[in-house]
Order: structure tokens, then sequence, then C-alpha cells
């Protein structure tokens, strides 16, 4: 797809797979087929490919290997996140007898669909309450302002590292700072209370001198020694930016798919911290820890783990390439000289991902301008791909004007332009000029 005729300028929705991991995972499907739950030698060398494998990705993000589940996409991965904290928060409370308080969820405005949508299921099913966050006009959520929405009944924060359609990256170390010190005061305060609860001042009058009296365990209550978790979606992040120790970016949980990252499709990655607790969201076999159930796609998972490591090697220079050619790509967008049909860039100018250019022309669909430049051989998209089908307005890029007190203007078409390891400077040349020629066309009848 990606030849000599084609300029492939659409890589936030897919990368082409590297051409070393199709091998690898051509070599495992020949070799390594038998499900990895039986107990015959083919099977236990399709557990170790497997086991190997989850090795390697967690060795490549300074994690456990049993923090790491095999998922079908970035969508499962967060559904598991979201659903199998809520279901095991509600089994908590039954089985512990407290008084259930429907569980309180915090995100941004501007999530992924696979976040907001679960959301909103919980919501309409009386399930969960969920705040939606605000952002700037560059589309950057204050940590001050999760802060702010966390209650007592919060169970989950979830934030995405850097945003799939207009690629402005989130404050994720500071949102985690900020959930922390709130955990740590609510544990400060159970603890007094437990204290004072159980040491009455008349049972200290009765502790005879030279007597240590018992010592009794603090009992912290569940929603102030583990919640409000932290989750987020790092599927366009994991190429660019920092994600070689997840300790220090202080997430619970964290999302990503083999699909951005030059490896195979219809696999996905929840990471799990090991004190974190989620019940499962459908039953099965119980494979992957139980969260997960169904046979692994063993050559997926390989693949997997090597595009992962393939990433990593080469992600700061390729992180520098970009971020030039990024800056390039929208100086020469902004420089196109058209009075009916104005550009603005969509999303922070700086922390944005190196290879995603979002830009808002006005006066012209979006579509229209995806159609003509592909009928050229220049392959964008008009918004996330997982909303590329939807006639209504860009969410996201509604929410921007709103924080700009402007209203999206109904001609307003958007186009998302991201670049990848194939993209070369003489690309940004041609969708440029190609773009100008599109807009005086329609210019005529403007």
């Amino acid at each position: 797809m990606i030849g000599k005729n084609k300029i492939y300028l659409d890589y936030a929705s897919s990368s082409p797979v590297d051409k070393r991991v199709v091998k690898l995972m051509n070599h495992v499907n020949e070799v390594f087929y038998a499900n990895a739950t039986s107990l015959h030698n083919g099977g236990i060398e399709s557990r170790r490919i497997i086991e190997e494998s989850r090795n390697l990705i967690a060795k490549e993000i300074n994690a456990h290997n049993d923090e790491i589940i095999f998922t079908g996409s970035s969508t499962e991965s967060n559904a598991i996140a979201i659903l199998g904290v809520v279901n095991y928060y509600e089994l908590k409370m039954k089985n512990e007898k407290r008084e259930y308080k429907i569980p309180h969820i915090i995100t941004s405005e501007i999530e992924h669909p696979a976040v907001l949508m679960n959301c909103k299921f919980l919501e309409e099913r009386g399930m969960a309450s969920v705040t939606y966050v605000k952002v700037n006009e560059n589309g950057i959520v204050n940590p001050k302002d999760i802060k702010e929405a966390i209650k007592e009944n919060t169970i989950l924060v979830s934030i995405m590292y850097a945003n799939n359609e207009i690629g402005t990256v989130q404050p994720i170390k500071e949102i985690a700072k900020e959930i922390k010190h709130y955990r740590n005061q609510m544990l400060d305060v159970s603890r007094r209370r437990t204290t004072s609860e159980e040491v009455k001042p008349e049972a200290q009058l009765e502790v005879q001198p030279h007597v240590v009296p018992e010592v009794v365990p603090l009992v912290v209550p569940v929603s102030s020694s583990i919640f409000p978790l932290f989750h987020t979606d790092a599927t366009q992040a994991m190429n660019y930016l920092d994600t070689y120790n997840i300790e220090k970016l202080g997430v619970d949980m964290l999302s990503f798919n083999g699909s951005k990252i030059y490896g195979p499709k219809g696999l996905g990655i929840l990471y799990k911290k090991r004190k974190v607790e989620l019940s499962p969201i459908y039953s099965g076999g119980m494979q992957e820890f139980g969260l997960r159930s169904g046979t692994e796609n063993t050559a997926a998972i390989a693949g997997l783990a090597l595009s992962l490591e393939i990433t990593n090697k080469m992600k700061t220079k390729e992180v520098e390439r970009l971020t030039k050619l990024r800056d390039y790509t929208i100086s020469k967008l902004l420089s196109i000289n058209n009075k009916k049909f104005p550009i603005i860039l969509n999303g922070d100018i700086l922390r944005r991902l190196p290879n995603n250019i979002n830009i808002s022309i006005n006066g012209i669909s979006s579509e229209l301008l995806v159609i003509e430049l592909d009928a050229k051989d220049i392959e964008v998209s008009s918004r996330s791909a997982c909303k590329s089908g939807d006639e209504d307005d860009s969410y996201v890029i509604s929410a921007l004007r709103k924080a700009k007190e402007e209203e999206l203007n109904s001609e307003e078409g958007s186009l998302r332009i991201t670049l990848g390891r194939q993209t070369k400077k003489n690309d940004i040349d041609k969708l440029t000029s190609t773009l100008s020629v599109i807009l005086n066309k329609y210019s005529k009848w403007k």
C-alpha cells in the first residue's frame, strides 16, 4: 500500500508492520501453533514463547512480568481497566459488608471513545458517576482540576498520555502526583480515625505500668488505601514519549497496542500494577491471570514484543527526526496563502507528539479534502479513525473552541496528518503543494 505512488500520512490510525516482525510472526505461526494451555510438548513450547515475550515487554517498560496482560486491542485494555475496577469495587464492598456508594470516575472531555463510551455505559446503567474534566484551548488538562474533582468515592482517574486526534501530550506525571498526594492524605486520616476508635481514653487508664498494650492492627477502608487508581491510554505515546520506566510515570494501569508501533493488529496490552485488583468483565478459560479469557495469539504476542523492542531502540533518533519534520510541515501548511480558506493549527504547538499535525480549514469539509488528496495518492484522515464514519463534529476540536469561548464553525473541516518511519521531506512538499492546488480550485466557487 505504501509504494512509490502513495504517500501515507495516517500513522496514528495504523502503522505498517515492520518486516522483522512479519518474519518472526510467520516463523511462530509455522512452528508454535499449539494451544498454549495444552500439556503436551507443543503447548509447552507455545507457552514458553508467550512468557518470554511477556518478560521482554515487561523489561522494556521496567515492569514485572505478571503485570503484563495480553488483550485483543487497546479498546479492550481500556474496557478491562475501567469496567474491571468498577466490578471489583462493587464486589469488595459487598464482601466486606460496607456501605456501598456508587463509584465515581474522573476522565477528560477529549478522551478516546474507548474510554468515553465505557464511562457513558456505566453512567447510563447507574453503575458509576463520571466527571468529564475540561481542557484548555490547546487541549491540555490542568492537574489541579483533577485534584478538585476527586471525591470520597472516586475510584478511578483515566487520562490519556497523548491525544489521538490533535496529538497534545498530557501532564501525566503531575496528575499522578496529585492523586498520590490525595491517597496519602486519606490514608493518614483513616489511620488517625482508626487509632482514635481503637484506643479510647478509659481503656488507656486500665493499662498497668510496664505492661505493653496489645497492638491493634489498623483497618484501612478500601476507599482510602488504594483509590483512586490512575489509568492512562498510552496507545499514541509508545512510539515517542517516555515509557521506559512505568514506575516513574506514576500510573497504576496503562494501555497500548501493536498496530501503532509497527506491530501486529488485533493485540493489545494492559499494564496493571501488582497491587491493583480487577474483576474480569467476562468469563471463559481464565487465561491472562483470569482477566482475559481466550486462546492466546502466540505469533502476535511474539511480534508485539519485538516491535516494542525495536521502537524503544530507535525512539530517541526517530523523535528528533520527526519533530523537525513535524515543525517543517506545520510551517509549510500555515504558509499556504488562501484568504478564502484560512488554515489554523489545532492543539499545543510544543506539547504535542512529534508526528502529529492537526489543522482546521474554514469553509470546506474534511471529507472532501480527504477524498481530493486520496485522488492524488496522499492518504490522511479527517479525524480519529474510530470516528471517521461519524457525521457529528469532532468533539475534540469542539472542546478547544469552547475553551476559547468560540463555537465550532459548521463549515470548519479538520485534517489529521500523522508522520511515520517512512515519511520524508519531499512527501510533505507534495502534500502542501497538492493541498494548495485543491484549495485554489474550490476557492473559485466560494
